[in-house]
C-alpha cells in the first residue's frame, strides 16, 4: 500500500484557508485517507493548534509555526521566510522520522506537493532519497493550480525532480510557454457540494427577492475576477429596468475598493452585510435590503449558505479573464445553480447546455444569454439538471480513480542515474540559508 504526503502552504485550519487550494487540499487529502490510504499532510498552520493531529487515516503536521506566531494576519504572511524554512527544515525531519522508516521496510510512498512555496522543498526531498538510494521507491508530483510564483521557479531542475501537473487543459496550454508539458489532474468536489439546500429555504430566498433578478459573485478582489464588469452589468440591468440585486463577496486584497468605488460612481446604492452562519444566516443578510443594489458581504459564507446562494440566485457570476480551473462555477452546478463562466480553465463547461459562457465584459453578452434562457422554464430546468450531472464526474472520489491514481507510476525520467547528482542540492541551499 502506498502511503500519500500532501506538501502545501493551504490546508484546512482558518489560518490556513485562504482560497481554493485549501478547498483543494481538504478534498484531496479526505478523499485519500477516506479510501483507506495512509496520508499526511505537511502544511502551515495555525500556531496555536497542536502541530501534529490524527484525524483517522489523515494526519496533519503543521509546520513554521514559529515563524506563524509571528505572522498572525494568514498562511501568506511572511511566506517568503516560511518557503524558506519549509524547504529547508521539512525534507529532512520527513525523511529521519516519517517517510525513511517507512521505506526502510520496503514501503511505497507518494509526494503530491502544490504550487510555488514548495518548489525548493520538492528539490531538497528528491537529492535526499537519492542520496539515500530511496528515490525508486517514491513518486513525487508537484502541481500548479495557477500561474503564480513561476518566475522564480528552475523548471529544468524541477522537472527531473518530479512529475509536473496541473488542473487543467488551459493550464497547460499556458505551461508551455515555459517549456512544460504537464499532465492534467483537474480539481474536484467534496461530498457536501452535492447536498441541496431546503426547498423551504430557497423558495423563501425567492419570495423575498421575487421582485429582483438576483446574481451573486464569490472570488478574490482581484481584476482577473472582471470584477469591474460584473459592477458594470448590474449598472445596465438597473438602467434597463431590471431592480438588479448584486451579492458580493470579495477577500482582503485592495482592488475591492477600486469594485465598490466604480459601484458608487456608477450610481449603485451599497449595503454592508455581515451574516451569520448556515442558511438562517444568509436570509437573514437578505432581510430590508430596501432599494440597494449591491450587498458586500463582510465574512466568510459557510458552506451550507454558499449553496443557498448558488441554488437560490438568477445567476452566479463566476467568470473570470483568467480562470485556471473555475471551482466556483463548478460548485455552482453541483448545488444545481446556473452558472456564468468565462472562457479559460472551465473543461467541464458545455456553453448553453449545463452554464452559460461569457467570453467578454460587455453587459450586453449576459443580458443576451440570460433573456433568452430565462424566457424559456424548460431549459432553465434542464440547465440545471445537466450542470448538477457534469458535476457530479468531479467528485473527488472519481477525480482520484479516473485521473491520479492511473499516474502514479513512477515517471521514466526519475530512473534515469544521469538525475542523481547534487543539482537539487544547490537549489534549495539559499533556501536553507535564509531560514
Amino acid at each position: 500500500m502506498k502511503h500519500f504526503h500532501v506538501l502545501s502552504f493551504e490546508g484546512p485550519d482558518k489560518y490556513a484557508r485562504v482560497g481554493g487550494l485549501a478547498t483543494r487540499i481538504e478534498g484531496l487529502t479526505q478523499t485519500l485517507a477516506d479510501h483507506g490510504l495512509p496520508t499526511d499532510l505537511w502544511f502551515v498552520g495555525d500556531p496555536d493548534l497542536p502541530g501534529h493531529e490524527d484525524r483517522g487515516n489523515l494526519h496533519l503536521h503543521r509546520w513554521c509555526q514559529w515563524i506563524s506566531r509571528h505572522c498572525p494576519n494568514t498562511v501568506y504572511d511572511g511566506d517568503a521566510q516560511k518557503a524558506a524554512d519549509y524547504a529547508a527544515s521539512l525534507p529532512p525531519y520527513l525523511m529521519d522520522h516519517v517517510l525513511g522508516p517507512q521505506l526502510a521496510q520496503g514501503g511505497h510512498a507518494v509526494i503530491l506537493a502544490e504550487e510555488w512555496q514548495t518548489v525548493d522543498a520538492v528539490l531538497h526531498l528528491d537529492w535526499l532519497l537519492r542520496r539515500a538510494g530511496l528515490r525508486d521507491q517514491v513518486g513525487i508530483f508537484w502541481n500548479a493550480n495557477n500561474t503564480f510564483g513561476f518566475e522564480g521557479i528552475n523548471w529544468q531542475l524541477l522537472g527531473r525532480a518530479a512529475c509536473i501537473t496541473t488542473v487543467s487543459r488551459y493550464m497547460n496550454h499556458k505551461m508551455r510557454h515555459w517549456g512544460i508539458d504537464p499532465v492534467v489532474i483537474p480539481n474536484g468536489l467534496t461530498d457536501d457540494a452535492f447536498w441541496l439546500p431546503e426547498r423551504a429555504a430557497v423558495a423563501k430566498m425567492q419570495r423575498r427577492l421575487s421582485d429582483r433578478t438576483v446574481v451573486t459573485k464569490m472570488a478574490r478582489w482581484d481584476p482577473d475576477k472582471r470584477w469591474l464588469a460584473s459592477v458594470r452589468l448590474v449598472a445596465e440591468l438597473k438602467r434597463q429596468g431590471w431592480k438588479p440585486l448584486l451579492v458580493a463577496r470579495g477577500g482582503s486584497e485592495a482592488h475591492g475598493a477600486d469594485v465598490l468605488a466604480e459601484a458608487q460612481a456608477r450610481g449603485l446604492k451599497i449595503v454592508d452585510r455581515e451574516n451569520a452562519p448556515g442558511v438562517m444566516g444568509v436570509l437573514g443578510m437578505l432581510e430590508t435590503l430596501d432599494d440597494a443594489d449591491v450587498v458586500n458581504l463582510k465574512n466568510h459564507v459557510d458552506p451550507d449558505g454558499r449553496r443557498l446562494l448558488f441554488r437560490g440566485s438568477d445567476a452566479v457570476l463566476a467568470n473570470s479573464s483568467h480562470e485556471p480551473f473555475g471551482l466556483v462555477g463548478l460548485e455552482t452546478m453541483a448545488a444545481s445553480g446556473i452558472a456564468c463562466t468565462g472562457f479559460s480553465g472551465e473543461d467541464y463547461v458545455l456553453a448553453g447546455r449545463n452554464a452559460l459562457v461569457l467570453q467578454t465584459d460587455a453587459p450586453q453578452e449576459f443580458i443576451s444569454l440570460y433573456t433568452r434562457l430565462r424566457g424559456n422554464r424548460e431549459e432553465v430546468s434542464n440547465m440545471r439538471r445537466l450542470g448538477r450531472s457534469t458535476a457530479k464526474h468531479y467528485a473527488w472520489s472519481h477525480v482520484v480513480a479516473r485521473d491520479l491514481m492511473p499516474r502514479l507510476e513512477l515517471p521514466r525520467s526519475h530512473r534515469d542515474p544521469d538525475h542523481s547528482g547534487d543539482a537539487g542540492g544547490a537549489a534549495f541551499g539559499h533556501a536553507a540559508q535564509a531560514a
